[in-house]
């Protein structure tokens, strides 16, 4: 009878002969992520597949951890690893060492996700970049101390400004602990408060050595920046993180000397147009003010004061003989009126009428009497005349 294996002695053999083969214990493998997970250990978990197959990955935290790109859903990848098999699971699957992307760099990919991350979070945008002072009483350099490149800064601000105060934090510039030393250059000015701009330099050099520059902790310590800071890294071609949070960009470390300070000599040339001009302005208005006091002091009304008085105290009696004459005729004019309207309403008064020898009669309740209908024999009447008034009894009707 042929022997009979179980499952984990069958899985055994499987696994030995797998891990036994000198192929597949180094291997690169190229494909598109797929059911990709980031387990809360730090392991990731996915598969690589393409259209002929899938296969099962893993990388554990200490190999992910080297990464400068964090994989995604879709992603393809070339890595470098081992297979073996999983008993648990009964599977075989391929343990990364290594990944990059396939088709570009690592750093690359690296740069761009994290230029994606930024600008969404609000780090690129211009409302919140600061504005360069003119004229700032001191500068902070952040470079490497013995480059060229703060030589070269310094002797662009010598020539501009020879008397400009300049503050070196010497840091690393690239390898491994560059971006915590940059970023603690920034945090040791903002907490001094020495200087009124910062600039961050570095001369140029390979992706890799501008590297970090493009780490995220350097440009979150940019963005916290209460100073400006003006980004100078690498050549003209070459932009980084800090080039986009930064609040201004320079194309080289010599020209953000030359955008920081401005031509000393320049500024006095300015100086000395501004003082002329104003000096002109002023030279005219004196001259102005001069004519015209001149003008006041040899104005008839100074010159004989009492010459002016007299004019006006004539012209106000002509005023006043108007103002009498206007009166009186306006006086007359209203008696005039006035006795025309006495006569019209004279003619029209009753008394004017009684006055000729009519009379007015009335009986004893006050009705005027205007016929003789309704009187009858024995009425008592009251008579008005133009002198008074007497009383009468009707004898008869006629």
């Amino acid at each position: 009878m042929e022997k009979t294996l179980t499952v984990t002695e069958l899985t055994t053999y499987i696994k030995q002969l797998v891990d036994s083969d000198m192929l597949l214990s180094n291997v690169w493998v190229t494909g598109e992520i797929s059911n990709y997970k980031f387990h809360t250990s730090g392991h990731m978990y996915f598969s690589l597949k393409d259209q002929g197959a899938v296969i099962k990955c893993v990388m554990f935290r200490t190999q992910n951890s080297r990464l400068k790109f964090r994989p995604e859903e879709g992603m393809r990848v070339l890595v470098r690893g081992y297979v073996s098999v999983y008993p648990l699971g009964g599977a075989y699957q391929l343990y990364v060492d290594s990944m990059q992307p396939d088709g570009t760099g690592a750093l690359y990919m690296a740069f761009e996700q994290l230029k994606k991350k930024l600008e969404a979070q609000g780090l690129f945008d211009t409302a919140r970049k600061k504005k360069i002072p003119m004229l700032p009483r001191a500068i902070g350099v952040i470079t490497s101390p013995t480059g060229a490149v703060i030589r070269d800064i310094i002797n662009v601000l010598n020539r501009r400004y020879p008397n400009a105060r300049v503050i070196v934090y010497g840091t690393a510039v690239q390898g491994a602990e560059a971006a915590m030393q940059l970023a603690d250059g920034i945090r040791y000015f903002n907490k001094v408060r020495n200087v009124d701009v910062i600039i961050l330099a570095r001369g140029g050099g390979s992706l890799e050595d501008l590297w970090p520059f493009n780490e995220e902790s350097l440009a979150i310590a940019i963005s916290k920046s209460e100073i400006p800071i003006i980004s100078a890294v690498g050549h003209e071609t070459d932009y980084s993180i800090s080039d986009f949070v930064a609040d201004l960009r320079a194309p080289t470390p010599s020209a953000a000397a030359e955008l920081v300070m401005p031509e000393k000599k320049a500024l006095q040339e300015a100086l000395a147009t501004y003082e002329k001009r104003l000096l002109n302005c002023l030279l005219f208005s004196l001259k102005k003010e001069r004519d015209r006091l001149s003008r006041l002091q040899n104005a008839r009304c100074l010159q004989k004061p009492m010459e002016l008085i007299n004019q006006k105290r004539q012209s106000l009696d002509a005023v006043e003989r108007n103002l009498i004459l206007h009166g009186r005729t306006q006086l007359d004019r209203y008696k005039t009126s006035l006795k025309t309207t006495i006569a019209k309403l004279n003619a029209l008064s009753p008394l004017t009428v009684l006055s000729r020898g009519y009379g007015v009669i009335q009986d004893e309740a006050g009705r005027l009497i205007r016929s003789v209908k309704g009187l009858e024999p024995g009425d008592k009447l009251v008579i008005t005349v133009s002198d008074g008034k007497f009383s009468s009894v009707c004898d008869k009707i006629l």
